[in-house]
C-alpha cells in the first residue's frame, strides 16, 4: 500500500481530487446508511441542498488527495490570519489549534509545521491511530516530518500535548470528534446534543495556551490550499460543560462559512464507546 501510495503522490493534485470526487459520489450513491447519515446531519444545519452537494465530492478528495500530501511534493499554500499565530507564538504560552472536519485538515498540521514548526515551535498533533496494522504503518511513517509531531490517544499521549504546550509549543486537535466515554459531556451541535470532547478546553485552561481556530480550504482544480486562522471569541470557561458549547458554537460558525467542505458523512450524533479508558490524565480546569 506504502508503494501505491507514493505512486500515486507522482499524479497532479487536480487530477487526484478529480478522482476524488467520483470516488465520493460512489460512496454516497453505493451506501443507503452513510447517504441517510450525511443528508441528516446537513438537514440538521438547516442547510439547502445547494449548500451541502458540493460536499459529497469533497469527502472523497479528503481521501484521494493524501498520497500527495504525504508523499509528494510541497502543494501550494496560501496563508489568511497568520498574523495570529505571530501573535501567539510571542507571548510564549503555546498554542491549542482546534480545526473541524472541514476541508483538508491534514495539509493545516503540514502548512504549520513548514512555516512555524522548523524554527523550534513544532505542532504535537492528536491522533486515534488506525485499528489496521498496515494502515497504522503508512500512517504513522508518513506524517512524520520537520515540525510535526504525533501524540496518541492514550494517557501518554495527553502527557505529551500538557509538556508541548508548557513549552510554549502548539498542539493540534479535531474537536468536532466524538470521543469515548467518559471523555466528553454532552453539548448542542447545530441545535442537537452531541458527544463533545472536553480534553481542547482543559488544556487550555489548565496551561493558559491561546486557542486559535484553523482549518484548510481545498482551492478548485487542484490550486492548492487556503489556510485559514481565527481567534477564539473570547476566552474558554472552567467549567466544561460551558466551554463544550462553546467550541461547538466555534465549529459551526466555521462550517457555516464552507458548508461544501465539511464532512456531513460522519456520524457526529453517534454515543461514544463506554469500554475505553480515560485519556484525560486527570486534567483539573
Amino acid at each position: 500500500m506504502t508503494r501505491l501510495f507514493k505512486l500515486l503522490s507522482f499524479l497532479p493534485l487536480w487530477l487526484l481530487h478529480g478522482i476524488g470526487w467520483i470516488l465520493g459520489w460512489v460512496a454516497f450513491l453505493g451506501s443507503t446508511t452513510y447517504r441517510q447519515r450525511f443528508v441528516e446531519n446537513a438537514d440538521q444545519a438547516k442547510l439547502g441542498r445547494a449548500d451541502w452537494l458540493p460536499a459529497v465530492g469533497a469527502a472523497g478528495q479528503l481521501v484521494s488527495e493524501l498520497p500527495r500530501l504525504w508523499f509528494g511534493r510541497p502543494v501550494t499554500v496560501h496563508w489568511d490570519g497568520a498574523e495570529h499565530i505571530d501573535a501567539a507564538l510571542v507571548c510564549g504560552k503555546g498554542i491549542v489549534f482546534l480545526t473541524p472536519h472541514l476541508g483538508c485538515f491534514e495539509v493545516t498540521a503540514q502548512a504549520y509545521a513548514a512555516r512555524f514548526g522548523e524554527s523550534g515551535r513544532p505542532m504535537t498533533v492528536l491522533f486515534r491511530p488506525p485499528r489496521q496494522a498496515w494502515l497504522r504503518a503508512l500512517v504513522s511513517s508518513a506524517r512524520i516530518r520537520p515540525g510535526l509531531l504525533t501524540a496518541p490517544t492514550s494517557l501518554a499521549g495527553v502527557k505529551q500535548l500538557i509538556k508541548a504546550l508548557k513549552q510554549g509549543q502548539c498542539v493540534g486537535l479535531l474537536p468536532d470528534q466524538v470521543p469515548p466515554s467518559p471523555q466528553g459531556v454532552w453539548a448542542p451541535f447545530f441545535g442537537r446534543d452531541a458527544y463533545t470532547m472536553v480534553l481542547s478546553a482543559r488544556l487550555a485552561v489548565q496551561t493558559g495556551a491561546t486557542v486559535l481556530l484553523a482549518w484548510g480550504q481545498r482551492l478548485p482544480w487542484g490550486r492548492g490550499y487556503v489556510i485559514h486562522v481565527r481567534p477564539m471569541a473570547g476566552e474558554l470557561s472552567a467549567d466544561m460543560q460551558v466551554a463544550a458549547t462553546q467550541i461547538n458554537t466555534a465549529m459551526e460558525a466555521l462550517v457555516r462559512q464552507s458548508p461544501g467542505q465539511y464532512l456531513w458523512g460522519y456520524a457526529r450524533y453517534k454515543h461514544p464507546r463506554g469500554d475505553a479508558p480515560t485519556v484525560d490524565g486527570g486534567l483539573q480546569p
